[in-house]
């Protein structure tokens, strides 16, 4: 069974990956980067403008995306390490 966002379109995990990168991107102002994440790409300690606001920014941006809840004990270094970690997050709270 694929996951569904609103309106009931299914989502890979190539656009999912796609959509969690915008939402990151687009928290980040990081546009002139953007060429250059992959799902590999670590964050946390690579990218400095992730800070401990922009993860609560980015969490919240991602709430709103996709329509989940991410709970506080869900924010850890391990979900926030790569995109690819960060997009199972996502991906797991469509399911």
């Amino acid at each position: 069974m694929n996951p569904t966002v609103s309106g009931g379109k299914p989502m890979d995990l190539t656009t999912t990956t796609q959509d969690v990168k915008a939402v990151l991107v687009s928290v980040l102002g990081i546009e002139d980067r953007a060429a250059t994440i992959d799902a590999a790409t670590p964050l946390l300690d690579s990218l400095p403008e992730l800070d401990s606001m922009a993860v609560l920014e980015l969490v919240a941006a991602l709430e709103q995306r996709f329509g989940v809840t991410i709970d506080d004990d869900e924010v850890t270094a391990e979900v926030f390490d790569t995109l690819g970690s960060l997009t199972t997050l996502v991906e797991d709270k469509l399911r």
